[in-house]
């Protein structure tokens, strides 16, 4: 296996297994996983299902019997997604931090079926031979949020330029470029062109934002929204080892 197949199958991992972690130091579950449950009497459940995201972050990580495993919690997520944030987000008419984690959480289910396709073993049963179908549908499904974030920073250039840490000039030229880099990756994706080549730039310029854009915040802000800044930071490095996922496994589709 490649070494950029291996590093973003790891960052993966990590990604997932940091967001369990941390239901064990925030209440209720993350709104990343089921918007509106943070500040709530559920911490039990979140304890669950941190417990199940530190178990399968770390079995990806390591690269212990994780193929079946992303490829259920691939569904998984995306039933999330259908039914825990596309619902809030059609009720309220926001395009605030519910569209955000709608789209974060239909890049995680593409993640987690991406990984599923990486050296995937015989399925053992007719059942889950006809799940694993769904694996190469992953990267359009990332390709979605990328599209979605892309467009984004266009439409809100000022707005989203002013999350760019004050020791970077140009804000807005940074965040019109990224824009280009989002959409430019999710039209490569879904036309398969040069696949390999940009989203392997893709991950390392996510590797890039994760530390001098999302590692200041978490740093800076730790408690900002009951550790929004830690969240960002994990799904940004699971998005960096989808990225590189999928610039490996594209050339062998």
């Amino acid at each position: 296996m490649n070494i950029w197949m291996t590093v973003g199958r790891i960052f993966f991992g990590i990604g997932i297994a940091g967001i369990g972690m941390l239901h064990f130091f925030y209440p209720g579950i993350r709104p990343i996983i089921i918007p509106g449950l943070a500040a709530s009497n559920l911490s039990v459940i979140g304890y669950l299902i941190g417990v199940v995201l530190i178990g399968a972050g770390v079995l990806i990580a390591s690269g212990k019997k994780y193929n079946n495993l992303s490829l259920l919690m691939g569904i998984l997520f995306f039933l999330l997604f259908l039914f825990g944030h596309l619902p809030r987000v059609l009720s309220t008419g926001s395009l605030s931090n519910y569209w955000v984690n709608l789209n974060k959480i239909l890049a995680l289910s593409g993640g987690f079926l991406v990984v599923s396709t990486i050296s995937p073993p015989k399925p053992g049963h007719r059942l889950l031979e006809l799940v694993a179908r769904t694996g190469p549908w992953g990267k359009y499904l990332f390709a979605i949020m990328l599209f979605n974030f892309g467009i984004g920073h266009f439409i809100s250039l000022e707005g989203v330029s002013r999350l760019v840490p004050k020791y970077i000039p140009f804000p807005q030229f940074w965040t019109f470029l990224g824009g280009v880099a989002l959409v430019g990756s999710a039209i490569s994706i879904f036309s398969n062109y040069k696949v390999k080549l940009i989203l392997l730039l893709l991950g390392l310029n996510l590797f890039i934002w994760l530390l001098s854009l999302h590692l200041y915040y978490a740093i800076n802000f730790p408690q900002w929204q009951e550790g929004e800044n830690f969240i960002g930071f994990l799904t940004c490095l699971c998005f960096c080892g989808t990225a590189l996922s999928i610039s490996q496994t594209a050339s062998k589709e």
